[in-house]
């Protein structure tokens, strides 16, 4: 019984003091939502976050001669073509893998088919 009676005080006072420290928040004021994200933060909804703004145009990553691409379908590319992106994708940081592909359709310049599936890989990593 006096244990009972123990762990009811320490419920109690516990209790309390999270109601006083709720209501020493300003009136009116509420909590963040922890579902919206803030201005630099992921929203972890997707699998990569779009952090690339489009009207912040086109990031060049040291591959200005992948712009004589522009306008080709995904699947024309020679081999030698082909290593001049895989040679570039594979150079890059990590966190600007996804960049450097937005960059690339921004710039309208498809990824290589047989690339595609490397690039979304190494984005999700």
């Amino acid at each position: 019984m006096t244990g009972a009676l123990i762990i009811l005080a320490v419920t109690v006072v516990a209790g309390l003091v999270l109601f006083l420290a709720h209501k020493k928040e300003e009136p009116g004021q509420e909590a963040p939502s922890p579902d919206v994200p803030g201005p630099e933060e992921c929203c972890g909804r997707h699998i990569v976050c779009d952090k690339v703004s489009a009207a912040a145009g086109p990031v060049y990553f040291d591959d200005e001669e992948l712009d004589r691409f522009a306008g080709r379908e995904p699947d024309s590319y020679t081999p030698g073509e082909i290593e001049e992106f895989r040679s570039v994708l594979y150079t890059l940081l990590p966190d600007d893998v996804y960049p450097w592909g937005a960059s690339l359709s921004m710039r309208d310049i498809a990824l290589p088919d047989v690339l595609r599936d490397e690039w979304i890989m190494l984005c999700g990593k």
